[in-house]
């Protein structure tokens, strides 16, 4: 099913700018859908301890009558490096990526990490790799299956996980990921970014993980919203030429139209299934190739 017209309408209406009231606005669009699956769908289990950080919490939501073990889809949040939640008043709807992932048949796990200033680079990519470490043990004592573990992230959610591959080079301990409006280095940092990269620019260009997305052997579905701003379209952009020149082919691409930086993650599970169907296809296809990533 397709978008609601009123709901694009209103999205176009707010445009292409972010802030938290652009952000209120989009939950209060989408909060009808959202809030009466959350009302079905509860954790399995919740702040489930990762690591040593306060941070290093997820959360985990599983299919109802699986036969044996299922995929693990890793949900990332985004939030300028600086804030988010897996599932709070603040952040409803990141917690719905899970309930989605449980709906369809997979293991769901919705995570923190930890948030600059406090923390900076690459403590979003090595705190992907202690998510996946965790899974690797104990995905299976929550019914999924540690060999099919994928990873999927918004805004800086994505660019966590750029760092996570460019922190494991050749890493095959995913099966694939999802990267949805992302930063990886193509466009001048802002100030949220310095908080989290450092204000050296240099330093910015070294640690981007563009080159380590782009010849990593992991498939990628790469994406990007209608009304992202021009810069995360830009870095959208250039990841699919780094790509293209790397492995001499396209990754899977998804245009969210319709739909801004928020709600491309915020809206799956609605009745907007376009992105949501591209993204169950892109998992089953990538936990059922003879290729193996672990």
């Amino acid at each position: 099913m397709n978008q609601d017209p009123a709901i694009r309408k209103a999205l176009a209406v707010l445009g292409r700018t972010l802030g938290p009231d652009v952000l209120r606005k989009c939950q209060a669009l989408l909060a009808p859908e959202q809030n009466a699956i959350a009302a079905r769908v509860q954790p399995a289990a919740s702040d489930v301890a990762y690591g040593p950080h306060p941070r290093h919490r997820l959360d985990l939501y599983a299919p109802s009558g699986a036969n044996g073990p299922v995929p693990v889809l890793v949900f990332l949040h985004g939030g300028g490096f600086v804030r988010g939640d897996k599932r709070s008043p603040d952040d409803p709807f990141n917690a719905h990526v899970g309930r989605w992932a449980a709906c369809n048949g997979l293991l769901g796990v919705v995570s923190n990490y930890r948030l600059a200033p406090q923390a900076t680079w690459p403590s979003g990519g090595e705190d992907v790799g202690m998510v996946v470490d965790w899974l690797k043990r104990q995905a299976i004592e929550h019914g999924g299956d540690p060999e099919r573990i994928l990873l999927m992230g918004t805004s800086a959610g994505a660019a966590h996980i750029g760092t996570y591959l460019q922190l494991r080079p050749g890493v095959r301990e995913v099966r694939a990921a999802v990267l949805l409006s992302g930063l990886y280095g193509v466009t001048p940092m802002e100030r949220a970014d310095s908080q989290y990269f450092g204000a050296d620019a240099t330093r910015y260009t070294q640690q981007a993980s563009l080159q380590a997305l782009a010849t990593s052997a992991v498939p990628l579905l790469v994406a990007c919203a209608e009304f992202d701003p021009p810069r995360f379209q830009a870095e959208f952009v250039a990841l699919l030429q780094a790509v293209h020149r790397a492995r001499g082919c396209l990754p899977r691409v998804h245009f969210a139209s319709g739909h801004n930086h928020y709600t491309i993650a915020m809206h799956i599970g609605t009745r907007d299934v376009r992105l949501a169907d591209e993204v169950l296809a892109f998992v089953r296809e990538s936990c059922t190739t003879g290729e193996h990533h672990d």
